[in-house]
């Protein structure tokens, strides 16, 4: 568990954190979300010590991390940049290995770790050998994703980790970054400005402005019990489609019977988010009445919830 205590810091003479706490739990995925300036990426730097805090403590499972050696410390971690921040004249096998070969590991172990994450990512094989100039931006970050999981450190900080992809291929990476195995024992951190990319990957939500923390919550938390008038702007052009996506079917069971979809290439479970099986129900002609019941269930709910 990571947790910050009344943290600051200043650039000349300016606060860009204003005292901020939280805590990012074991196996969750807390997000930074903000505008740009508001104190986020500050914030995430300061947790593996590439920017040192002014005042205030960050523990990480109860360990002040100014005991330890940053290179110590940063070992432990891994860290996601945007555009994927790969060594330009190291092939992508040598970006990947770079925190497995600073330990020493056995190569052919490195080897198969990498090929394993390569594949998990969508990823050829036959780009090991190419150099990061010759991959496309959702292969950069890809191999950058890649590279930051092969040690399989118990932390993941990432910085805007997909703010330079294309909406097309984001939604792919999301996809694949997900339905990662590896996540699901890690505590990650996730800096964004993109209010979906925070609603899609969180399990928490920290909402900053001016190097402060506005709100911090559930998606639902935030979306449906707002903290104040700034929350409730912050997010109000994208409401509708984030609440599309924030409710699942189970959440809707009491209003109404939604049946799976025969032969789907996506299987649609009760976990599925309501956007998920709309688009899917829109697909075809047959599947009309289930969507005209979906969206009658989902307008009940809202009114209910809201």
């Amino acid at each position: 568990m990571i947790s910050v205590e009344h943290v600051s810091k200043q650039f000349n003479g300016k606060l860009s954190v204003d005292e901020i706490s939280f805590q990012a739990n074991e196996k969750e995925i807390l997000v930074l979300l903000g505008t740009s300036g508001c104190g986020k990426t500050t914030t995430l730097k300061m947790i593996n010590r590439l920017i040192e805090p002014d005042s205030g403590e960050v523990l990480i499972d109860g360990k002040n991390i100014l005991l330890q050696k940053p290179e110590q410390l940063r070992r432990t971690i891994g860290f996601v940049m945007q555009h994927g921040g790969l060594f330009p004249h190291y092939t992508v096998a040598q970006n990947i290995a770079v925190v497995p070969d600073l330990q020493k590991s056995e190569k052919a172990i490195t080897r198969q770790r990498t090929e394993e994450l390569i594949h998990k990512l969508h990823l050829p094989e036959d780009i090991l050998n190419r150099f990061p100039h010759q991959l496309s931006g959702g292969q950069q970050q890809r191999v950058g994703i890649a590279r930051a999981l092969i040690a399989n450190p118990p932390i993941l900080l990432m910085d805007e980790p997909f703010g330079a992809l294309d909406n097309i291929t984001k939604t792919d990476i999301h996809s694949e970054f997900k339905s990662l195995d590896e996540l699901k024992n890690k505590t990650t951190i996730l800096v964004t400005h993109d209010v979906q990319e925070a609603f899609e990957l969180g399990h928490r939500v920290c909402l900053m402005d001016k190097g402060r923390i506005v709100q911090i919550g559930t998606p639902q938390e935030i979306i449906y019990h707002p903290k104040n008038d700034f929350v409730k702007g912050f997010f109000a052009q994208n409401r509708l489609l984030l609440e599309y996506k924030i409710t699942n079917l189970k959440d809707l069971e009491q209003f109404t019977d939604v049946p799976a979809l025969p032969g789907s290439d996506i299987h649609i479970t009760a976990d599925s988010s309501v956007w998920t099986a709309l688009q899917h129900y829109s697909s075809e002609a047959k599947y009309a009445e289930s969507y005209e019941r979906l969206m009658q269930a989902f307008t009940t709910y809202r009114k209910q919830i809201s």
